[in-house]
């Protein structure tokens, strides 16, 4: 969709975004009183003989954006269309531009009859007629990256797996000026990832490691951002339940974020110097599985003493961790995203990411980072007393705690295992389990894919 502040010729549908203080000035007032509509945040009153479509808002101008375009989306009498609002500032245009954008998405790479795009224009009226170019490209750019991200997250596990996620990283690097560099399966033998390797062991697949790199002139600050790239999870020998395995496609969404975040860096040009890191792993069952019981040197030193093949994103990212710390040693921040653990969904629910660390002030930027991208997290406190409970008899660490409870920090406090002691006030850890992938349609977020992680961790490179 084209978006613009310039006039269309033609217009097949206004689109009205009001609030509860704007209902009374707007030109239907009477008979929007007569629908019962409020201008709640994401209502809609649709108005088929003047051809307009009312949205209230309140405090989430995209999802409004977003919930609109949802509902206009397979009319096809509507191809352009005049957005009305009294908002006049670019932080609110950006709102607009961005929803329009992530609420349009949609996935039919796997339906015998595409959906058609009818939405071919936007156009946005304020009150003063500024030009809000600039601002839209940018939101433009940001949504598109997550859109990205969202559409490699959908791919399912027999399309995408670790080399098909290394060949699309190669192709974003081909086509964003993006250093790209790929270890296959001996490379990685040599660097000693071994955590990685158990949990590769039983696929037909190969493992990869990706790292990706924009590096502009001059920049003000070195960025490493880490995903967890898990294209299948059955749960290995300690199996998932079926209803459980169902959207395991989705474990690749930390890997995915790191797709979209670099994508955004290039694309936006952004004076930081960003270094990607993924580890693209199928954790499978077979004659060949890793199994609880095993002990795992990590890269690191570390042994690890394995009681649950389905924790195996933590052995993952601790390889990962260590090797970008090894490639990069002199940077200012390091940032994991991964779908780590379903304790996170427990604790903080469907739609927020959990954010973990050992520097609070830190934790408290990416929070507002969060809320300024539009998307919901939280921090997420560690503790002495949790960290105990990873403590092993057999081994140096255990990959699962003594207790059930706190799954999500143990987790986090797992992989602080594997930052050096000198980074952990630099290292931040973001369990995106919850929002990731969700199976209904919510805020700007399609069915499915979400992309989180893209927006909250660009916001954060651009407030740096």
């Amino acid at each position: 969709m084209d978006i613009t502040t310039s006039k269309l010729e033609n217009i097949d549908i206004e689109l009205i975004l009001t609030n509860a203080n704007e209902l009374a000035k707007t030109e239907d007032t009477v008979l929007l009183k007569k629908l019962s509509f409020k201008a709640e945040q994401d209502e809609l009153c649709f108005l088929p003989e003047s051809n307009k479509l009312y949205v209230g808002y309140s405090d989430d101008i995209a999802s409004s954006v977003a919930t609109s375009i949802r509902f206009l989306n397979g009319k096809e009498y509507v191809k352009s269309i005049k957005l009305t609002t009294s908002l006049d500032d670019n932080d609110s245009i950006y709102k607009i531009a961005n929803g329009a954008i992530l609420g349009g998405y949609k996935f039919d790479r796997y339906k015998s009859k595409k959906i058609d795009d009818c939405m071919s224009s936007m156009y946005i009226s304020t009150p003063s007629q500024k030009d809000f170019s600039e601002t839209i490209k940018k939101a433009l750019k940001i949504a598109n990256s997550t859109n990205f991200a969202r559409d490699v997250v959908n791919m399912t596990p027999d399309d995408c797996y670790p080399r098909v996620l290394a060949k699309i990283a190669k192709d974003l690097a081909d086509q964003n000026d993006l250093e790209c560099n790929i270890l296959k399966q001996k490379h990685i033998e040599k660097e000693n990832m071994n955590a990685l390797l158990a949990v590769a062991r039983a696929s037909r697949h190969d493992p990869r490691v990706i790292h990706l790199a924009h590096k502009p002139k001059n920049a003000k600050y070195k960025v490493l951002v880490i995903g967890k790239g898990l294209t299948y999870d059955s749960g290995g020998l300690s199996l998932k339940p079926s209803d459980f395995m169902t959207t395991m496609k989705a474990d690749k969404s930390g890997a995915c974020a790191v797709l979209g975040i670099m994508k955004s860096a290039s694309e936006l040009n952004i004076d930081i110097e960003v270094h990607g890191f993924i580890g693209a792993v199928e954790n499978m069952i077979g004659g060949d599985s890793y199994k609880p019981d095993d002990v795992l040197t990590a890269k690191n030193g570390k042994t690890i003493e394995v009681r649950n093949t389905d924790a195996e994103g933590r052995l993952v990212l601790a390889d990962v961790l260590d090797f970008a710390q090894q490639e990069i040693p002199d940077f200012d921040y390091i940032i994991d995203l991964a779908t780590l653990t379903g304790a996170c969904v427990v604790g903080v629910g469907s739609y927020t990411t959990g954010i973990m660390g050992h520097n609070e002030s830190l934790k408290n930027k990416m929070k507002e980072c969060a809320k300024n991208s539009g998307e919901f997290a939280t921090p997420l406190d560690f503790n002495r007393f949790l960290a105990k409970t990873l403590k092993n008899e057999t081994a140096d660490i255990c990959n699962i705690s003594n207790t059930r409870y706190g799954g999500a920090l143990t987790a986090g406090l797992f992989l602080s295992e594997f930052i050096k002691d000198e980074n952990k006030n630099k290292w931040l850890h973001l369990d995106i389990a919850g929002p990731a992938y969700v199976e209904h349609a919510w805020g700007v977020n399609p069915y499915g894919a979400s992309g989180a992680g893209v927006r909250m961790v660009v916001e954060f490179l651009k407030s740096l």
